[in-house]
C-alpha cells in the first residue's frame, strides 16, 4: 500500500521498554535535525549515542535506567534493542527510502568504514579490534553487543570493519559516526522512487 508523502515525513517512533534489569524509553525523528537529549546513566555511551544522533540528523531522546551496580551489560544491550526498535517503527513499511548506503570515517589516525542495507534481514559483521578492555567506565567488548542489538531490532544488516587505527576511543568513535552517516544516506527518500518499497518483491 502507497502511504501518502506527508505521512512517510513524519517518521517518528517512540518506545517504552522495561525488564525486570533495564526500564527504557526512547523518542526518535528519523526526518529530524540531530537534536539530542541522551541520559543512559553510563557516561561513554551518551556520547556515543549523541554522535549517533548529530551525525544522522535523528533527532533522539534517551532515558535509561539499569542494573548498573552489576555491570553495564544489560543496559548497554537493551538501550540498543531500543533505540532499533523505535527505528523501525518510524520507519513504516520503508516505503520511498534509497534503503542502502555506505561510509567511510576517518578520525584522526583512524579510518572505520560501514556498509548498511535496510531491509528487514538483521546481520552483523563485526571487524573491530580495540586494544584496551575498557574506555571509561565501560567493557569494550560491550560494544559488539550494541551494534548486534540495534542491528537486530532494526532490521538492519550492518557491515561494519575498522581499517586501521590506534586509539580505541577514536575506533569507536569512528564506528558510530560511520553507522550515523550510512544511516542518514539509507534513510533519505529518494526523490525517484518515493511512492514504491525498494525491493523486487515489493516490500520489506
Amino acid at each position: 500500500m502507497c502511504i501518502p508523502i506527508f505521512l512517510i515525513m513524519n517518521r517518528k517512533g517512540k518506545i517504552s521498554r522495561k525488564t525486570k534489569e533495564t526500564s527504557i524509553s526512547v523518542d526518535l525523528n528519523i526526518d529530524g535535525s540531530g537534536k539530542y537529549k541522551i541520559d543512559t546513566g553510563i557516561g561513554f555511551l551518551n556520547h556515543m549515542l549523541e554522535q549517533l544522533s548529530k551525525h544522522s540528523l535523528i533527532d533522539l531522546k534517551v532515558k535509561a535506567k539499569g542494573d548498573t551496580h552489576i555491570d553495564l551489560h544489560h543496559t548497554t544491550e537493551d538501550t540498543g534493542i531500543a533505540i532499533g526498535e523505535a527505528l523501525k517503527k518510524a520507519l513504516k513499511n520503508y516505503q520511498g527510502i534509497r534503503r542502502y548506503a555506505h561510509a567511510m570515517i576517518p578520525m584522526d589516525e583512524t579510518l572505520t568504514r560501514v556498509a548498511i542495507d535496510v531491509s528487514n534481514r538483521p546481520y552483523l559483521i563485526w571487524k573491530v579490534k580495540l586494544k584496551v578492555e575498557r574506555l571509561g567506565e565501560m567493557d569494550t567488548e560491550l560494544f559488539k553487543e550494541w551494534f548486534q542489538a540495534f542491528s537486530q531490532s532494526a532490521g538492519i544488516t550492518l557491515h561494519m570493519e575498522n581499517i586501521y587505527g590506534d586509539n580505541s576511543h577514536h575506533i569507536i568513535e569512528s564506528c558510530f559516526k560511520a553507522l550515523a552517516r550510512s544511516l542518514r544516506t539509507a534513510l533519505e527518500i529518494d526523490p525517484r522512487n518515493k511512492k514504491s518499497v525498494p525491493s523486487t518483491k515489493g516490500s520489506l
